[in-house]
């Protein structure tokens, strides 16, 4: 049988196995191997690695597009220097996705600009890379869907959806107070996740300040109960980069210039 006749054998048989990145690489992998003369099991060894390096790539591409990050943000554009207050160590261990795997959730408490949404982007996006789906949202957006859930009679579908993902980011908490019926149906979402899937809270309330951002000092308590109890707590404790970069800009006087003037 001629070359070109099992090379057109071997392609389609690769394309029907779904290796479609092998099938695109197989004449400068065949070149490749050649050249260098390896073994068969050096060259097998190459083919497959190339497949499932492009089939992760792929993955992670797809469950970045599912999860609905607004941004792209990592963990190697995070300025720890400036925020030094940041524990390294526990957002080292947090990247490894061992926390989803537990079932464990994570509070990032600090002021508005200090980078908590950041964070937390950033730490989803190594979530799905360690093979989890992720879903991130705003507390707002979330209350606004399950709100219309409740009014459409389609309320189980929708805590369905958000409890499915082993992440659920909810970005901004506190920053607006809910209304009673909020309050409840954010409860009802916490409960069915509670230990079967982890979720990671950017907030500017300090837990003693949830009982106004929720309007209900029990509700907010039966809450903090759930996510409180298998949990780490990140605290940013800095100044906010937008402030730091309007300063840099000279958009901001500082307090001495605004004394002499």
């Amino acid at each position: 049988m001629s070359d070109e006749l099992i090379h057109a054998r071997v392609s389609d048989r690769l394309t029907k196995l779904r290796l479609t990145h092998v099938v695109t690489r197989l004449d400068s992998l065949l070149s490749d191997a050649a050249r260098a003369d390896v073994t068969y099991l050096d060259f097998l060894d190459r083919l497959l690695d190339e497949e499932t390096e492009a089939k992760q790539r792929k993955r992670v591409t797809m469950a970045i597009n599912i999860a609905h990050f607004p941004m792209v943000r990592t963990l190697d554009q995070f300025d720890f220097k400036f925020q030094p207050s940041v524990d390294k160590t526990l957002v080292r261990e947090l990247s490894t996705g061992r926390f989803v795997a537990n079932g464990d959730n994570v509070l990032l408490f600090g002021p508005p600009g200090v980078g908590k949404t950041h964070l937390a982007i950033a730490l989803g996006r190594a979530v799905v890379e360690a093979g989890h789906p992720v879903l991130f949202t705003s507390a707002t957006g979330i209350l606004a869907a399950l709100a219309k859930a409740s009014t459409d009679g389609v309320l189980n579908e929708k805590l369905a959806y958000f409890a499915r993902p082993k992440l659920l980011i909810i970005d901004e908490l506190g920053y607006l107070p809910f209304e009673q019926q909020s309050a409840h149906l954010f409860f009802q979402l916490v409960a069915r996740r509670y230990e079967k899937g982890s979720i990671m809270i950017t907030t500017n309330k300090a837990v003693t300040e949830w009982g106004s951002v929720f309007g209900d000092d029990v509700v907010a308590a039966a809450i903090l109960d759930r996510l409180l109890h298998h949990s780490h707590t990140l605290t940013i404790q800095g100044e906010s980069y937008r402030l730091k970069e309007k300063k840099k800009a000279g958009l901001l006087r500082n307090s001495n210039q605004t004394t002499r003037e």
